[in-house]
């Protein structure tokens, strides 16, 4: 089984829309940095996603790494500062798509959105 994780810092309280905005943009990021072949067997199981939380910019930054470590493909995405924020913020990262106990060992502890 495949699937992808996002994980977004709910310390930063985004509106609805600016969050999904975060969340797509960092899916997007991975999925054009993954080899066709991973895509299109996750998208073959349904594409599954999981939206995770953390506390702070300090523990999105440390499963970043985790997941480089472990070289699953990732994504760091920060806001430009225009809308919302009012300077350049790291709002959350991407993981995967790749196999689900994979990224599980990064992630597997986190709390869902």
């Amino acid at each position: 089984m495949f699937k992808q994780v996002i994980i977004v810092r709910a310390d930063l309280k985004m509106p609805k829309g600016k969050l999904a905005t975060q969340c797509c943009h960092a899916s997007v990021e991975c999925i054009l940095n993954s080899d066709n072949e991973t895509v299109n067997k996750w998208m073959a199981e349904g594409g599954k996603k999981v939206i995770l939380k953390v506390t702070s910019e300090k523990e999105l930054i440390k499963y970043f790494k985790m997941a480089k470590g472990m070289k699953l493909k990732t994504s760091i995405i920060k806001d430009s500062g225009k809308t919302f924020f009012k300077e350049p913020t790291t709002t959350c990262i991407g993981i995967g798509p790749d196999l689900e106990k994979k990224i599980d060992n990064v992630s597997g502890n986190l709390k869902m959105l």
